[in-house]
């Protein structure tokens, strides 16, 4: 008989555009490599379900997508956001907070790293040319392939990214216009871009939830720290199994 490999939940991008939730291979193919048997969860659902896949599943993936709508953070849209899934919003916070209180390893992936943060009380940069100074442009939005790094990541010392990936630097892809600016009360920023926009949200009083704001869906096949990120996520799903 097969061992039995930790299930992990991945929420669902969605295209505005066409009304309709859809999802990318990378991440599919980074938790099959990883141990994990992936399923892709719908967009909208009732909060009984939501709690049945909380106590279900072992592990939770928030992944990229569309902006978060500002009012989820106590804003006003400011005129460079993008378009928002208010649905995929409320069923991703919903879905956190009783992740949460269950106890499950969460990795949230660009827009889930952002909505991790705003889950518990921070908030975000709605746009970040426009908001963000910065001496030199990093991009944050590459001009080629996401399999090819655009930038550096500095870690910091002592936290779980450096227990991860196991070096102080990491090369990393960029396709985001927000990002995580006020840190929510218990999350600590464990990676920053040159310029010190933050790159990594983790909690350290819990026992595995992070947020990173590049793709390692995409890097995993040619980059160590990705398939190590990936690994670690996977292997606390399964300690929830035992």
């Amino acid at each position: 008989m097969n061992k039995k490999k930790p299930l992990i939940a991945l929420t669902p991008y969605f295209n505005t555009e066409r009304d309709e939730p859809y999802m990318r291979p990378a991440f599919i193919n980074a938790v099959r490599h990883a141990g994990g048997n992936p399923v892709v969860l719908p967009i909208d659902q009732p909060e009984e379900d939501l709690q049945q896949i909380a106590d279900t599943f072992d592990g939770i993936l928030l992944t990229g997508g569309p902006d978060v709508h500002p009012f989820l953070f106590g804003e006003e849209t400011q005129a460079h956001c993008g378009n928002v899934c208010l649905r995929r919003d409320k069923t991703e916070l919903a879905l956190i907070r009783l992740a949460m209180a269950a106890g499950k390893p969460i990795l949230g992936v660009c827009r889930g790293a952002q909505i991790l943060n705003i889950s518990q009380g921070g908030d975000i940069y709605q746009d970040i040319p426009s908001q963000f100074p910065q001496e030199f442009p990093v991009c944050h939005d590459q001009p080629f392939y996401y399999d090819i790094p655009a930038h550096h990541v500095t870690v910091e010392p002592g936290t779980l990214l450096e227990k991860i990936a196991g070096k102080s630097t990491l090369e990393v892809n960029s396709m985001h216009h927000q990002a995580v600016r006020k840190l929510a009360p218990g999350l600590i920023a464990s990676g920053h871009a040159p310029g010190g926009l933050i790159e990594c949200v983790e909690k350290p009083d819990y026992p595995f939830l992070i947020g990173v704001q590049w793709h390692p869906e995409y890097l995993w096949q040619n980059d160590e720290a990705a398939v190590r990120l990936f690994g670690a996520f996977v292997e606390a799903a399964a300690a929830q199994m035992k």
